[in-house]
């Protein structure tokens, strides 16, 4: 490391001839972890903080800072009434095939009289008909006052075969379509009224069968009908040609008989357990307490009977009612109402208002315990999973925006992803993705997108959902909307900050570096929003996450045409946004105030951009071009320039570092050795601070520039030696170790290694080696190739070291005993660690020394070594 100049020994072991440590030699070729361990502290990666987003003061579809102008997005305010629901659209979808009518209908005609009325239809005249329908009707009356009704018991094939072949198909299916004539007939001919309609179904009712249907009989009765419907639908497939065609016969007949009955059981649930419940719900004048536990009543009462869905018949009756309820204005009761309407499958209009309903409910924040304990959440996930994304674009909007609402809540979030909402989420961002840009759909969805792109990024603090993303393509999926919605500032925001969050985690940051398309993604969005401070920090925290560890993403980011590019006219554009602000900020009289605690915008731009240059530099073929790079470094030394480290601590030693790493690199035409003194003068300004940090930077940077004589004597005529060798008392390693690399480059100099001496350097140096040795083989390393460059003209071992140089042989004594210094109690890894460096780096070193030492003593005293 240039910190270190290593050392050139003598090829004769027995020679004195002893030159100083100019270079390190390296007797092995390394490995990389040792060689980055090897340039501790010359070449370093730095850390930030992960740009702040605050919280919106209130919960909108769109966020205060969005880019869409109110007339071009959907509203986040609305109102809502039953009027906003359509009836139309809440009719039940039958299963049931409708038979073709066997009489051409009989077209009426009006006498001109106003008075005079339409005659009623007539009955069939054929004779024949006529028995038919009796026969139905007697059946159906025969079957309905039966007491063990409910009682459907399961009749074998072969038990019945005989009585079903004899009867004639024809004779069969009309007199199937003649119940339901009559039934319809019937219901034409009695008033719409629930409670005469009541007495009706009563008067065929007997009690039992009653209390059978509210203790929740009627349901396993259905069950009962379609399980025997289901067994009699599997023949044997032995069966001949002959006991086929009946078999069909009797499974279509059994089947129209099970869809009466099934019409018939969902009547009497209906008058037994629902319509109580509307009736209280009717009740306006009740308080919304006992509304809201009578809509809890009727969702159970609802899935009891298997009514929930579209093929309720009686579906538009009920919603009606719920519809009316909407005008009351009770947060807690519409949850109640959103709930089983949701539940009922609405489409179209009423979709789109039931949505708008919930994302009311969720948008005040005050509401989320209630929506903890009533499961709207099922509900909205399955519209998201069943609904069409084209067809109900605008309903699927409101739904996940009441989504993304309840995501700001940590219990309602832990339940999204227990519930499989990360894959669902990804699974219709993969559909918005297939929509292309030509689509008359593709506006809309982006609307959609920021809601989903939302709720992604609150999914992403917790850690199964991270690793959800991870494992269904998030990464692959995210890119791709990245790219087709390069133009939505929103939409890429939104993504960009889930990389931002995502990427500070070693495992996503992984998989990110290896999706080669993002480069480009960001810096096309860099080249594209370059003033847009809140998308720019977030691009570039993401860069410096990629290319602090990998040095493949630092390849990749480089050789993307443009990249360096890029990031020179970021920083020259926020450099001067920054200086601008500062000029404002002294021409207000500043000067005398403190200076605002946090970095303004630019100011963390530039500390995250300066990041990215500062971790690029670690790659040796990208540093050494960075070095040449003359703008950049331009741009670093002005930054220290006109910034003191009182102003933006961060910033000010990112820059000092960032130029510490490039100062590493020899290169020709090198920037940082054609301003190499006016660095050192910038260098100074922070040595002379009274911030610590700023203080052992500016030493690291003196370590590398020490290198040039230029800068040597500059240290000497600023009397900078005096302040680094009263370093040497910090205690602290890193700190010492800084120190030293600067001494050593000075010991070099013939005419400079008197001053170690006369400000009591060579005894901090031996305190250093006493104290960090055993724990720290580099920095004793560092302190011996120090001493041995001292001591290279040396005639007397004590006027050489003075009243140190007992206690330095002693340390060089014990320290070149391996069981003494090599603590085997450690772990082994550790203890292998340890001794890798003690054995390369220390111990050829010490010896030189210590031999050095010991030729040049005429009297040796006892020692004694006591472990360490």
């Amino acid at each position: 490391a240039l910190l270190c100049r290593g050392m050139q020994a003598s090829k004769n072991k027995n020679t004195e001839k002893a030159e100083p440590f100019y270079r390190l030699s390296v007797p092995k070729q390394k490995t990389s972890s040792e060689i980055i361990n090897e340039a501790r502290n010359v070449l370093r990666t730095l850390r930030t903080w992960r740009p702040f987003t605050p919280t919106e003061d209130q919960r909108k579809l769109f966020g205060s800072g969005s880019s869409r102008a109110p007339q071009n997005r959907p509203p986040s305010v609305f109102s809502l009434h039953a009027s906003s629901f359509d009836l139309a659209e809440s009719r039940p979808v039958s299963g049931v095939r409708l038979s073709p009518l066997d009489h051409k209908p009989i077209l009426v005609t009006f006498a001109k009289d106003e008075d005079s009325s339409f005659s009623l239809p007539k009955p069939p005249a054929d004779a024949a008909e006529v028995r038919k329908v009796s026969s139905a009707r007697a059946r159906l009356f025969r079957r309905t006052s039966q007491g063990n009704y409910l009682s459907a018991k399961i009749v074998s094939p072969d038990q019945n075969e005989e009585k079903l072949d004899s009867e004639d198909p024809a004779m069969m299916s009309n007199l199937c379509r003649s119940n339901d004539n009559c039934l319809a007939e019937q219901r034409s001919y009695t008033p719409f009224n629930d409670e005469s309609r009541q007495l009706i179904f009563n008067e065929h009712i007997s009690r039992s069968e009653r209390e059978d249907f509210l203790k929740g009989t009627a349901g396993k009765f259905l069950f009962q009908l379609r399980g025997e419907s289901d067994q009699m639908k599997k023949p044997s497939t032995s069966s001949s040609g002959p006991r086929s065609a009946g078999w069909k016969r009797r499974v279509t007949d059994l089947e129209d008989e099970t869809r009466i009955n099934e019409s018939e059981e969902e009547e009497i649930f209906w008058h037994m357990k629902i319509l109580p419940i509307l009736h209280e719900l009717e009740k306006v004048e009740d308080n919304i307490e006992n509304l809201c536990l009578a809509c809890t009543k009727l969702y159970q009462a609802l899935n009891e009977g298997n009514m929930l869905g579209k093929r309720f018949k009686r579906r538009s009756v009920l919603l009606k009612t719920l519809y009316k309820l909407v005008d009351i204005d009770s947060d807690p009761l519409c949850l109640k109402l959103a709930k089983i309407i949701l539940a009922m499958k609405v489409d179209g209009r009423n979709l789109l208002s039931v949505c708008k309903l919930a994302f009311k409910i969720c948008r005040n924040e005050k509401n989320d315990y209630i929506i903890q304990n009533d499961r709207l959440l099922d509900c909205l996930l399955e519209v998201l999973r069943t609904e069409d994304l084209q067809k109900n674009n605008e309903a699927l909007l409101y739904c996940m925006g009441a989504i993304k609402f309840m995501s700001g809540n940590a219990v309602l979030l832990n339940e999204m992803v227990n519930k499989g909402a990360v894959e669902m989420l990804l699974q219709l961002m993969k559909q918005i993705n297939n929509i292309k840009e030509n689509d008359t759909y593709f506006s809309n969805l982006g609307h959609l997108l920021v809601q989903l792109t939302a709720t992604l990024r609150n999914l992403a603090d917790l850690p199964l959902a991270r690793r959800q993303l991870i494992c269904n393509g998030a990464i692959s999926e995210l890119s791709v909307a990245l790219e087709q919605r390069m133009n939505d500032k929103d939409v890429c925001t939104y993504i960009v900050r889930i990389f931002s969050k995502l990427s500070s985690y070693n495992d996503f940051c992984a998989a990110l570096a290896d999706c080669s398309r993002c480069y480009i993604l960001f810096l096309a969005l860099l080249d594209k929003y370059q003033k847009q401070q809140d998308l720019v920090i977030r691009i570039i925290f993401i860069l410096g996450n990629l290319t602090a560890k990998n040095n493949q993403a630092r390849e990749q980011f480089f050789k993307e045409k443009g990249s360096v590019n890029t990031l020179i006219s970021l920083f020259q554009t926020y450099h001067e946004l920054d200086l601008n602000a500062q000029k404002w900020y002294h021409e207000r009289g500043g000067e005398g105030k403190n200076h605002p605690k946090h970095p303004s915008e630019a100011e963390d731009v530039l500390i995250k951009l300066i990041r990215v240059l500062a971790n690029l530099s670690i790659h040796p073929s990208i540093g050494a071009a960075l070095a040449a790079a003359h703008r950049v470094v331009e741009l670093l030394v002005a930054v220290l320039e006109y910034k003191s480290v009182d102003d933006c601590e961060e910033l000010v030693i990112n820059a000092a570092t960032t130029i510490n790493n490039l100062s590493y690199y020899k290169v020709k035409s090198s920037a940082v050795q054609d301003r190499k003194l006016h660095i050192a003068e910038m260098l100074l300004k922070l040595l002379m601070s009274n911030n610590m940090d700023g203080i052992v930077e500016a030493v690291r940077v003196f370590g590398n520039l020490s290198q040039y004589h230029e800068i040597c004597d500059f240290i000497i005529q600023k009397k900078i030696y005096k302040f680094v060798i009263a370093l040497l008392d910090a205690k602290n390693q890193d700190v010492c170790f800084s120190a030293c690399g600067v001494l050593l480059n000075l010991t070099v100099d013939k005419n400079k290694r008197a001053l170690l001496m006369e400000e009591g350097g060579i005894g901090k140096l031996v305190d250093c080696l006493r104290d960090f040795g055993p724990a720290d083989w580099q920095l004793a390393c560092l302190i011996c190739k120090t001493l041995w460059n001292y001591s290279e003209n040396i005639t007397s071992a004590a006027s050489c070291f003075g009243e140190d140089t007992d206690t330095l042989l002693v340390l060089l004594t014990a320290l070149l005993d391996e069981e003494l210094a090599l603590d085997y109690s450690l772990d082994r890894d550790v203890r292998d660690y340890h001794k890798l460096y003690w054995e390369r780096e220390f111990k050829p070193v010490a010896e030189k020394l210590l031999d050095r030492i010991q030729s040049h003593r005429s009297f040796l005293p006892a020692v004694t070594i006591t472990p360490f």
